[in-house]
Formats: structure tokens, C-alpha cells, sequence
């Protein structure tokens, strides 16, 4: 597991470029994930990598493209202290964790961490400490378990 840090206001046009939006596909949509701001995330990304972000991530354009190029990519996760309100229910309802902390200045990028989201913990291993963070709603946690939003309802009516 790798962690990739961005900072403040990552917009979803960094996360996916507009012209990469012909497909909903999410591996077709990785290849170019963050392919204007970080070029190499879509060669070195690997899957069960975490992204640990600033404030206000996924600001910008409502589109779902955003979290299903992160999920096609590997992203296993994305730690933020904030993130814009269309891209946390996008990326939950397509099955991405996203976990609020305010962890950016605690942890870097050579960093192995461990999550606990059922108790929300993330501890930093290679530097021997812990955070804390509050766990999204049971039913959120419930539809991330799941897979998303179309998994759970469709699991609801068999």
C-alpha cells in the first residue's frame, strides 16, 4: 500500500480532465486519473493505495467519473480533512470509503498505515502514533460494505 498526498481544493477536473469522460467504464477512466496535476498516479498506483488529502476534495463538477476513476485505479480509500458534499455522496454511493481526518500534516507518503473504519482509527505505523476519526453512519458503512448504492438495494430485494 502506497499513500498519495494532494493538498487543499483537489477538484474533480484534476482527478479526472473532461476530456477523458467518454466512458463511465472505471478502469478506462484510471488511466488518466490526476494525468494533468501528477502524471505518474496512473502508472505507480497500485491497488489497496490511500490517498491523503487537504480540505475540500472532490470540489467542482458533480460528476460520478471522479470516485469511479479513484475505485478503477485501486484507491482503497481517501482520507481528507474535508470534502466537497457531491463527491462524498457520489463516492459513497458507488462503494468508496472516504474518511474526514485531519491527518495530511501527520502523514507522508513513505508512511504504511492501518485503518480501522468500524472504530475509526488510523495508525501510523512507521511512525508509531494514532488518529482518530469519526466512522460514517452505520447505513453509509453499510452501503460501503456492499459495494455502493445499486449493490445494496439490490441485495435488499432478493
Amino acid at each position: 500500500m502506497r499513500i498519495w498526498k494532494f493538498g487543499d481544493n483537489v477538484d474533480t477536473d484534476q482527478i479526472i480532465p473532461a476530456e477523458f469522460l467518454t466512458t463511465g467504464d472505471a478502469k478506462a477512466l484510471a488511466v488518466h486519473a490526476f494525468s494533468k496535476v501528477r502524471p505518474e498516479f496512473a502508472v505507480a498506483v497500485q491497488e489497496g493505495d490511500i490517498i491523503v488529502a487537504g480540505s475540500n476534495f472532490g470540489c467542482g463538477s458533480s460528476r460520478e467519473h471522479a470516485p469511479r476513476a479513484l475505485l478503477g485505479a485501486g484507491i482503497t480509500c481517501v482520507i481528507a480533512r474535508s470534502f466537497a458534499r457531491i463527491f462524498f455522496r457520489n463516492a459513497i454511493n458507488i462503494g468508496l470509503p472516504l474518511i474526514e481526518a485531519d491527518v495530511v500534516d501527520q502523514i507522508d507518503e513513505k508512511d504504511q498505515i492501518e485503518l480501522d473504519v468500524d472504530r475509526g482509527l488510523i495508525e501510523n505505523l512507521t511512525k508509531q502514533e494514532a488518529y482518530s476519526f469519526q466512522p460514517l453512519p452505520l447505513f453509509m458503512q453499510q452501503l460501503l460494505k456492499s459495494g455502493g448504492l445499486i449493490k445494496y438495494i439490490k441485495a435488499q430485494q432478493t
